[in-house]
């Protein structure tokens, strides 16, 4: 019950909640940027914040991302779930606890990201179910998915990051891309989905974004 509540607080009073979503590359960090300095012209209060977090949690899977650590695809998973449960309900900074407050959340990646990547590796519906708590706390306002093609999204990884991380190799990212668009077709009557053409420049894809969620603001 108390899930339940949390997540029509969110929904129908307080802040908005957007999740960008795109494979490596995809220009998310950008976007955010753009879109968090659109809304602070408007005067509407917004916070920013990624996934994995920094939190002790996080920081585990961003180790074993690096190869720092080695373990199972399904731990990796479940971490991710665990992170993303604590990024939702902290005290301190969570997401939940801001929107209630009024202020609009931008995260870059949320559950999508996981459906995606991880059911490279495993069933899809695994983790769908792994993720449900969250659905249930809290389901973005929209997602908005950057759509690059992978070649392009290689290149901006090797000029802008010094080492590839686990997920970042080219076959896999096919993959991975796929994955997002299956779970975007099997969940497109449970989410908002924006998708946006992630190869053109990014003022022009700045410009897309905020045509589709100023909406959300009227």
């Amino acid at each position: 019950m108390e899930h339940k509540e949390q997540k029509t607080a969110a929904k129908d009073g307080g802040g908005k909640f957007f999740a960008l979503e795109g494979i490596d590359g995809s220009g998310k960090s950008t976007q955010i940027r753009y879109l968090t300095e659109k809304l602070m012209e408007k005067g509407i209060s917004c916070y920013t914040t990624m996934e994995p977090t920094d939190s002790p949690i996080g920081s585990l899977i961003h180790q074993i991302m690096t190869g720092r650590i080695k373990t199972d695809n399904k731990v990796i998973a479940a971490l991710f779930v665990a992170d993303r449960l604590d990024h939702l309900l902290n005290d301190i900074d969570g997401i939940v606890p801001k929107i209630e407050k009024g202020v609009t959340v931008i995260t870059d990646r949320y559950y999508f990201s996981s459906y995606a990547y991880h059911s490279v590796d495993m069933p899809m519906e695994w983790v769908i179910q792994a993720n449900e708590q969250c659905e249930r706390v809290l389901k973005p306002t929209a997602t908005i998915f950057i759509d690059v093609d992978v070649d392009t999204a290689i290149e901006r990884i090797a000029k802008n990051r010094f080492h590839r991380e686990l997920f970042e190799k080219k076959s896999r990212l096919v993959k991975v891309r796929e994955k997002y668009l299956e779970a975007f077709e099997r969940l497109k009557e449970k989410e908002r989905i924006i998708f946006v053409d992630g190869n053109q420049t990014p003022e022009k894809i700045a410009e897309d974004i905020w045509e589709r969620v100023q909406k959300y603001f009227l």
